[in-house]
């Protein structure tokens, strides 16, 4: 197989955990007879220090031409201060699942078992560990609604003074094709569901919960759906996380439990993503920011971006062989207690502790033994 893959390393430590996700790829193209050819381009910050840009002409072509983007990590308080549509964030990751259509945002919170005493939570709690999937809309809600700042006086109740609106919008179709996402999702996994909204409060989560009620009964009988509000998701989350399989839920709120999910696996630097289009094009990228504070010190865990790597060999290419490859690779360089610093214990031998690169060279070392 040939696939081309738009390389997008961005900022801070994207550069160095790229190039272990890379290193990665290539075994694997060595190995299953495949051939990965790679077109990088500057996103984010770097990017705007030579064009003037976060996501140039340059790099959307670069994309255009490719079968996946590859992307590491933006951002950084170099840039925190250029308007907003020109931050890493905001004018870079925005518009390219914007232009793309990447509505379907799959993040994996996983606890692989050497990892176990690094998760946040007792271990009773996760005994036997711990595969949530939340899948996160992406393209919608409050993020990509109207938003809006006067500097006028209102006397409007209790409102006075300047204000700032940001609109929350999802339509019927939006809804439903997320749903489907979540539910192909379930089908292959336990067939349980979990929708999350705020249908107490707002609007759109009451439509939203119509609309997930109506579709999984008519399309999907076998899954059992279960619907919870938003706040009593993050208690449920962070004390009792085994009682969820699939999450779907909408943009804000997705963003923020994922990133609680995250913690509890004891380290942001361990969890992948898949954004998906309907094509099935695709961004995969670690979750975990850009970390300019360790940025070139050889400390950053390039395992979230190698897992990246295999989630785009699966959902983009169809190749789950060599996905599956990758992480039994992994799994085994954890089962001998290799680790970076973020996920050492005290009981951590020094010299399996690695950096970046090392970690990158033990798992290709371990591909190959994979049978």
């Amino acid at each position: 197989m040939k696939k081309r893959i738009a390389v997008l390393a961005g900022d801070g430590i994207g550069p160095e955990i790229m190039k272990e996700g890379l290193k990665v790829l290539d075994a694997v193209a060595y190995r299953f007879g495949h051939v990965f050819e790679y077109k990088e381009a500057l996103v984010g910050g770097c990017a705007y220090d030579k064009y003037g840009h976060p996501l140039p002409d340059e790099t959307k072509k670069t994309c255009d031409n490719a079968d996946a983007i590859y992307f590491g990590a933006v951002g950084g308080p170099k840039w925190d201060a250029l308007p907003a549509e020109l931050t890493p964030e905001r004018g870079a990751l925005l518009p390219l699942r914007a232009l793309y259509g990447l509505f379907a945002n799959l993040r994996p919170a996983v606890i692989f078992g050497p990892l176990a005493d690094a998760a946040s939570l007792k271990s009773e709690r996760l005994k036997g560990g711990l595969d949530i999937l939340i899948v996160r809309e992406l393209t919608g809600g409050v993020y990509f609604g109207k938003n809006k700042v006067k500097s006028v006086t209102l006397q409007e109740g209790a409102v006075q003074g300047d204000y700032a609106v940001d609109y929350m919008i999802y339509s019927v179709p939006e809804i439903q094709r997320i749903a489907r996402v979540a539910c192909d999702a379930a089908m292959k996994r336990n067939r349980k569901l979990t929708s999350i909204d705020k249908a107490n409060v707002l609007e759109s989560s009451k439509l939203w919960r119509k609309v997930v009620t109506e579709y999984v009964q008519k399309n999907y009988p076998q899954i059992i759906l279960n619907h919870m509000y938003v706040d009593n998701a993050a208690m449920q989350i962070a004390t009792n996380p085994k009682q969820f399989d699939v999450i779907v839920t909408e943009n804000m709120f997705g963003d923020i439990l994922s990133d609680l999910a995250s913690a509890i696996t004891g380290s942001i630097g361990m969890l992948p993503s898949a954004s998906l289009s309907a094509s099935g094009f695709g961004l995969f990228e670690p979750i975990h920011g850009s970390a300019p504070d360790i940025a070139g010190q050889g400390k950053a865990n390039p395992l979230a971006q190698i897992l990246s790597g295999a989630m785009m060999l699966k959902y983009a290419f169809g190749l789950g062989k060599e996905s599956n490859a990758i992480e039994m690779a992994i799994m085994g360089v954890l089962e001998d207690g290799y680790r970076t610093g973020d996920i050492a214990s005290a009981n951590t031998s020094k010299d399996r502790i690695l950096s970046t690169s090392g970690m990158g060279d033990k798992v290709v070392e371990y591909l190959r033994k994979v049978k």
